[in-house]
């Protein structure tokens, strides 16, 4: 064993000391001094600092010949690191790498906003699909009483499901005495206990949305019933209610002009309790708002908001053009000047220039508009307002709800054009009808279409069965927005009811709206399988309902229904024929035949609709088609899978969609026989649209 003695420099030696004795020192603890010695920290204040500062200068210079001798590894210290990563060979390709990333994330942000600035206006959801009416005393009665309700509306939207139908628009359900059934309003805030709760209202909207569906609401602005408490408060006095309705002053027997009311006769209404008259444009029930009064219009907007804080997604704009009157009263202009004027008492007998659309009326709806485009900022939400007015051979005041270049006033207003075709059946006809709002239509405005509802008689009945399969193929193949009213997809007819129940039927019975209002037919059981009630529906069943039914039809994929679906759904997945082009290329006394292109697709289609007698139709003379055309779809079963364009068969009631592909398009050559709301193009190698 060695021995060994060592004196720290700050201690005397053992003469010094006198106490000190020789310390055992082991070669371990001789390295755990050395280190220790070493460490500044362990050093006493006075020592000299060169030591340490030599003695940091020999690791480094001896670890920097360490790292230049040894490759990275897993695991290294952060100092040897850091001195690998600053040399050329590591230091470069990371600089290359970090520029290529910016280069690349600018050129993707470029993409992006040349890619938004250039596409066109995504198509609203009033856009992609039908808009369905239910008329909901018909559609399906849940609590069999005979009656249609909110939770037989429910039941059923699974069918909104299969015909692809993403909006649904609803007939009025608001709490009435049910003179006009529902269309006379006693409460714009309540449901009508026939057709359920708030709670039932609120579960049907929520249910309809978990689908992806729509709801559009009745609104009914010009009059209210006259049990509601605003006219019951206006005909006793009492303010502010004094105004909310059209008082004047008259005797019982001699109305202040010559006004008639939609419903035949008189306009005016004499009041007992007020000794004034007041004014209706429809039953005397129905008694019209004042809307030269604020305080109404105010009123009014309030119900707007009250439902679409509720959730609804749009409303239809009921009778808007019924909402002003001169204030001078004098009569209106007979049709025949030499009638006895003693005699005038239908609506048709008079020129409505005081009555009708009078000045200020586009001001209230345009109000309404931004009222509910407020609602339409949130995300996805959408509200849509369609407004209704049959202005007849006027159409040019039906243009006017479209707004204006700087003003919208409504998404469209509904096109009741097409319910003339019964009228002249024929393929110049359907030309005629479809050209007349085309050719009117404000430029890059949205059309739509309507071939019945519940006013009008249904299209199975006005037109013929064998004509619906046709006319709904032209429905859902035009440009634009079509609608259906309930029954139509499966070729409902009108029924001659044993007991009427219209209140207009009841003044003149060919006047009557309950042949087109009878229960759903849905399959062939009891009721149709509208309701299990034992003791009938409101109106009677329609006796084809065991061979015309939805649960028939849907198992024939040849039926009524299995055509409206297919071409439903074809309609939203062609971009041709959701917003491509529309181009007429044929017209004669039987056969209405039009295009859909769209720039940059090569796919196009060419619909063939006969409304007349079997024929066979050449189309040789246009340019851009090919010559031969695929069968895509047949309103009758056909064998033949493909037609050349110089001879195309079409029997009575026949539609046929024809499919072909070209790069050539008609549009270009035939500007005025083309239209498109919003021109888009496709571009097939990155497959989205632009502006073009």
């Amino acid at each position: 064993m060695n021995y060994s003695t060592h004196w720290p420099q700050n201690l005397k030696g053992p003469n010094e000391a006198g106490k000190m004795s020789l310390t055992k020192i082991t070669n371990i603890d001789a390295v755990e001094l050395q280190e220790g010695i070493r460490n500044l920290s362990f050093q006493e204040d006075g020592d000299d600092a060169s030591d340490a500062s030599s003695s940091r200068g020999q690791q480094a210079i001896s670890m920097e010949n360490e790292y230049t001798q040894i490759k990275p590894y897993a695991g290294m210290p952060k100092e040897v690191l850091m001195r690998f990563s600053s040399k050329p060979c590591y230091r470069l390709p990371r600089e290359i790498l970090f520029w290529l990333i910016i280069a690349c994330t600018l050129a993707l942000i470029a993409v992006t906003i040349s890619v938004v600035a250039l596409s066109p206006r995504c198509m609203g959801w009033w856009q992609m699909s039908p808009v369905y009416q239910v008329y909901p005393r018909s559609f399906k009665d849940s609590n069999s009483d005979g009656v249609g309700d909110l939770k037989g509306i429910k039941e059923k939207l699974s069918h909104f499901e299969y015909l692809n139908i993403k909006s649904v628009w609803i007939s009025p359900f608001y709490k009435s005495p049910m003179r006009d059934f529902g269309y006379d309003v006693e409460d714009f805030r309540q449901i009508d206990p026939i057709f359920g709760t708030m709670e039932d209202f609120e579960d049907l909207l929520a249910s309809m949305h978990d689908k992806g569906l729509k709801m559009i609401m009745d609104y009914i602005p010009n009059h209210t019933s006259d049990k509601h408490i605003w006219f019951q408060l206006s005909r006793n006095g009492t303010e502010p209610y004094k105004d909310y309705y059209i008082w004047v002053n008259c005797t019982r027997d001699k109305p202040p002009n010559n006004w008639v009311s939609v419903f035949g006769n008189s306009s005016w209404e004499y009041d007992e309790m007020r000794q004034q008259c007041y004014f209706h444009q429809f039953l005397k029930e129905q008694p019209d708002l004042n809307f030269r009064n604020p305080r109404v219009i105010a009123e009014m907007t309030d119900i707007i908001q009250f439902w679409l804080k509720k959730g609804v997604d749009g409303f239809r704009m009921d009778a808007v053009k019924h909402m002003l009157e001169a204030t001078h009263l004098r009569n209106e202009p007979q049709v025949d000047p030499n009638q006895d004027p003693s005699t005038v008492d239908t609506e048709f007998e008079l020129y409505h220039d005081y009555t009708y659309t009078q000045q200020g009326l586009h001001e209230i709806l345009t109000q309404w508009k931004k009222e509910m485009d407020t609602y339409s900022r949130e995300s996805g939400r959408y509200r849509f307002m369609v407004i209704e007015s049959y202005d007849y051979e006027e159409i040019d005041k039906t243009m006017r709800y479209y707004g204006t270049d700087y003003v919208t006033e409504s998404d469209f207003p509904f096109n009741f054009y097409l319910l003339y075709l019964p009228d002249d059946l024929s393929g110049n006809q359907a030309k005629s009808l479809v050209h007349l709002w085309m050719s009117k239509m404000p430029k890059g405005k949205w059309p739509n279409w309507v071939v019945g509802n519940h006013d009008k008689p249904r299209i199975g009945s006005s037109a013929g069965k064998e004509y619906v399969p046709v006319i709904n193929m032209m429905l859902l193949t035009l440009p634009g927005t079509p609608t259906t009213y309930y029954g139509e997809e499966i070729g409902m007819v009108n029924v001659n009811v044993s007991v009427i129940q219209d209140p207009f039927g009841q003044n003149d019975p060919s006047n009557s709206r309950d042949p087109q209002r009878t229960p759903m037919q849905w399959n062939d059981q009891l009721n149709a399988g509208f309701s299990d009630s034992k003791n009938g529906t409101w109106l009677d069943i329609a006796p084809d309902y065991s061979t015309v039914n939805v649960e028939l039809q849907q198992a024939d994929p040849d039926s009524t229904i299995s055509q409206y679906r297919a071409i439903s759904l074809l309609r939203e997945s062609e971009l041709s024929l959701s917003r491509g082009w529309f181009c007429f290329v044929w017209s004669d006394v039987n056969v209405f035949a039009y295009l859909r292109e769209l720039d940059g697709l090569n796919k196009a289609f060419l619909v063939v609709l006969n409304f007349g007698k079997d024929t066979t139709t050449d189309l040789s003379s246009v340019s851009g088609l090919p010559d031969t055309l695929t069968v895509h779809l047949s309103t009758v079963p056909i064998s033949q899978k493909s037609f050349p364009k110089s001879g195309i068969p079409t029997s009575k009631g026949q539609g046929l969609l024809l499919e072909y592909s070209t790069s050539q398009r008609f549009h270009p050559n035939h500007e005025s026989e083309c239209y498109v709301s919003e021109k888009a193009c496709y571009l097939p190698q990155l497959n989205i649209l632009y502006n073009c």
